[in-house]
């Protein structure tokens, strides 16, 4: 178990998203980061509404956002706990307007993640875990439904494959060539943000391979719920666990299985 109180963070959450939603439906601007990806007027928004709570419920933990400044290493390599955040997870999908995108809110331990938050807001769908507690979903005022997902994708005859619907590569598309040359009927599904983690936790795909770029605050929340779900997510090809607050953010590629 983690030392907070998830409701907190989960309020937070859904303030977030409120203050998403609220830009989403009207005619925003986008502008680019230096590394050509978007940034619009809700990610700050968003930000500053976690940065907020988390400083007022737990100001001696510190915060890695994607859009807060760069902590060097040399600074948070000594952080034992930490929150990090992404105050909106696609970005481009919110640009897009087809509503996958979402807000996460980790909790990570000695390197990995203790508690997570992935909160949709177009729909109110909300994924929640905690180490030792489980992972659950609920959507809109319903109550929340454990997920549980038992089934290894190698084990599966016919495997539900989940690929970035923005971030498709050839090697996915390897994975996938594999998989059906070991005789399994394969059907893709796509996803955006942190969704596609999320689909093979409560078991609506088996398997999630990402191999393309994605940062820590990407993957931490819903890592998270994956793990309580009963999956796993490993590096690739090395296949040990996804680990976090490296000395680069940026993840190595890895499969959601």
């Amino acid at each position: 178990m983690s030392s907070v109180d998830l409701d907190k963070i989960v309020a937070a959450a859904r303030a977030a998203g409120e203050e998403i939603l609220s830009v989403y439906s009207s005619d925003f601007e986008v502008e680019f980061k230096a590394d050509d990806s978007p940034l619009t007027t809700a990610d700050k928004a968003a930000n500053a509404v976690i940065m907020d709570a988390l400083s007022t419920h737990y100001p001696h933990i510190p915060v890695i956002s994607e859009e807060n400044s760069e902590v060097p290493y040399a600074e948070r390599s000594g952080w034992g706990q930490f929150w990090l955040v992404d105050p909106l997870d696609g970005t481009k999908e919110f640009v897009k307007k087809n509503g996958e995108f979402t807000v996460n809110i980790a909790l990570v331990n000695e390197g990995l993640p203790v508690a997570g938050i992935v909160y949709r807001p177009v729909d109110g769908t909300l994924y929640c875990a905690e180490s030792g507690a489980g992972a659950f979903k609920s959507s809109g005022n319903a109550d929340p439904e454990r997920i549980f997902n038992d089934r290894h994708y190698s084990s599966c005859d016919q495997v539900a494959v989940v690929a970035s619907r923005s971030h498709r590569t050839p090697e996915t598309d390897d994975f996938i060539e594999k998989l059906s040359g070991q005789g399994k009927s394969v059907e893709c599904l796509a996803a955006g943000s942190s969704l596609k983690l999320c689909l093979v936790a409560e078991g609506a795909a088996n398997v999630y391979p990402r191999f393309g770029p994605t940062m820590e605050w990407d993957t931490g929340a819903a890592h998270s719920i994956v793990l309580e779900s009963g999956r796993q997510v490993l590096a690739y090809p090395a296949g040990e666990p996804l680990t976090y607050n490296k000395r680069s953010l940026k993840n190595p590629w890895f499969v959601v299985e």
